[in-house]
């Protein structure tokens, strides 16, 4: 026994160097750039943050449990320090199973290798090597040379994360946003799977508008981005879309939008000038991008301009599946379309949702004439957190017929077709059907007397819709979440009219938010209360 201990130990002290990091390692780092609560080992986490913890969640962190002797990284609170202190170890950890690995001598399995693609000139070695019904897959030897490095790039990941810069081969994929002032900066990189939309202002001047890199097609297109980091696969941004705008506004597509369109000044006017770029980013589920596009607003500026406004977006998708616009990730931003759908017919249970065409609850739109018959099919989106009111006027004669009026009010207020569901989060997917909050349809009926009776039918004249809403979460950072929808109609009486005579109806539509997570008024006892005095530092650095 005394002799097979001390050649466990030279056996143990003989073993190659770990190729993961266990420093590095944190299964209990779930949100983005925030702190987690007890993760000991999150690096997000600051040392005030640390302080207020209460235990360890993930004590001790290895990386092949089963391996005979490896580095382990021990976290611990000292609660007797004032603040208390996160204490980190990194230590030995020998297993005293007698079955247990001492190398990890297949190298072929500690990293990613990428499979060389058959060309004319390796075919046949190629076919040689794997052509047969069965091949070896084994290494060439057995024999691990303690002192090896490791293999190069084994611990980093060849894949984009979230929130990272998107790479190119000179620097980064600019997206121009404004930093202290509203002028345009260009060092602001555009970050891996972060749907973004900017504005600034740009200098500018007709005389060396040539010459402003800002200006150009070419600033924005003329850099390959790397399909993953630190690789020498390359995509190109190719040109989708070319719209020109005019000195008034308005705004043409081009016939045949990938031809390049430098700035050019003539005379007294620069044409050819960026006004606004899209790009529209595809990648796939290993977090490697495939491809990559722009969509332009070119547009013209006199001498007398000395700023133009320009305007900036990027949008991501996943190959293979249909982009959808998100108003949140995951809570709803206040001033983006609160997202709608409806359920598919023929189907007994919520198998999916189908979005309608812009996957947005909408509200009848108000026009300059105020005429509900000339404002059918005017639609405008509801912006979450925004209260909104609009309305017509509808002019009643002898002539109408009530039953196709109340149809055709109907579908001024509701429009074509009103959607069945609403999400309840900015992000939710069609596939999660728990995530999608039916809405609730109530019927006020108002009744009106003429002065002549004749006869009479319901028409609609208001439909208001009340959203509730809640913060859900952490209450570092709470998200908006809905959790439920009522649309009431109220119609009132329509006597008709004798020959000669017409009256005025008003016809409204309104949208209301309220949140229901707000704490009852004093007096009333719906929330019960804890007579505690907590230390003055508890909730420290958090207000």
């Amino acid at each position: 026994p005394a002799d097979t201990r001390g050649a466990a130990r030279e056996r143990a002290s003989s073993a190659p160097a770990p190729v993961t990091d266990v420093a590095r390692l944190c299964v209990c780092d779930l949100l983005v750039a925030q702190c987690d609560a007890n993760c000991c080992c999150d690096p997000d986490c600051s040392p005030e943050e640390f302080s207020l913890f209460t235990t360890c969640s993930i004590p001790v962190v290895v990386g092949d449990s089963r391996l005979c002797r490896q580095k382990a990284a021990v976290y611990s609170l000292d609660v007797e320090a004032n603040p208390p202190e996160r204490i980190f170890q990194l230590i030995d950890q020998v297993n005293p199973s007698i079955f247990c690995i001492h190398a990890t001598n297949y190298k072929q399995a500690l990293y990613l290798k990428s499979p060389e693609m058959p060309t004319p000139e390796n075919f046949d070695r190629l076919l040689n090597e794997f052509g047969s019904a069965a091949f070896s897959a084994e290494p060439e030897g057995w024999d691990v040379d303690p002192e090896a490095p490791n293999p190069p790039d084994a611990n980093e990941t060849h894949s984009y994360e979230y929130g990272a810069p998107v790479q190119t081969e000179d620097a980064f994929l600019r997206l121009p946003s404004p930093v202290v002032s509203s002028w345009c900066s260009d060092a602001n990189p555009a970050a891996f799977l972060v749907n973004q939309a900017t504005k600034c202002i740009r200098s500018v001047s007709v005389d060396k508008c040539e010459s402003i890199q800002g200006l150009s097609m070419l600033f924005y297109i003329n850099s390959s981005i790397l399909a993953v980091p630190k690789s020498s696969q390359m995509v190109n941004v190719t040109v989708q879309s070319i719209v020109v705008q005019s000195l008034d506004g308005r705004r043409t597509l081009l016939e045949g939008g990938d031809v390049l369109r430098l700035p050019l000044a003539l005379d007294e006017l620069c044409l050819n000038i960026v006004l606004g770029v899209s790009y529209h980013i595809t990648y796939t589920d290993t977090g490697a991008i495939t491809e990559a596009a722009a969509a332009f607003v070119l547009g013209a500026i006199t001498k007398e301009a000395l700023s133009v406004q320009q305007s900036f977006q990027i949008t991501f998708t996943q190959v293979n599946t249909k982009p959808v616009p998100l108003s949140g990730n995951p809570g709803y931003v206040v001033g983006l379309p609160v997202r709608a759908g409806f359920r598919p017919q023929g189907y007994p249970f919520l198998v999916e949702f189908l979005t309608n065409r812009h996957s947005q609850l909408t509200i009848m739109q108000s026009t300059g004439s105020q005429d509900c018959l000339a404002a059918q099919g005017a639609r405008a989106p509801v912006l979450f957190g925004y209260n909104m009111i609009s309305g017509c006027k509808l002019r009643i004669t002898a002539g109408m017929k009530c039953q196709p009026l109340a149809q055709t009010l109907l579908d001024v207020l509701k429009g074509q077709r009103f959607p069945e569901y609403v999400a309840s989060f900015g992000n939710s997917q069609a596939q999660d059907v728990l995530d999608w909050v039916p809405i609730t349809h109530l019927h006020i009926s108002e009744q009106k007397i003429a002065n002549t009776l004749q006869s009479s039918c319901q028409i609609p004249v208001s439909l208001g819709i009340e959203v509730k809403w809640t913060k859900y979460g952490s209450l570092v950072n709470p998200q908006a979440r809905i959790v439920n929808v009522t649309a009431t109609l109220s119609t009132t009486t329509l006597q008709q009219l004798p020959s000669g005579r017409e009256r005025i109806i008003p016809v409204t539509s309104s949208v209301v938010f309220t949140d229901i997570s707000s704490p009852a008024e004093p007096g009333y006892k719906a929330w019960p209360t804890i007579n505690i005095k907590l230390p003055f530092d508890f909730f420290y650095p958090f207000v």
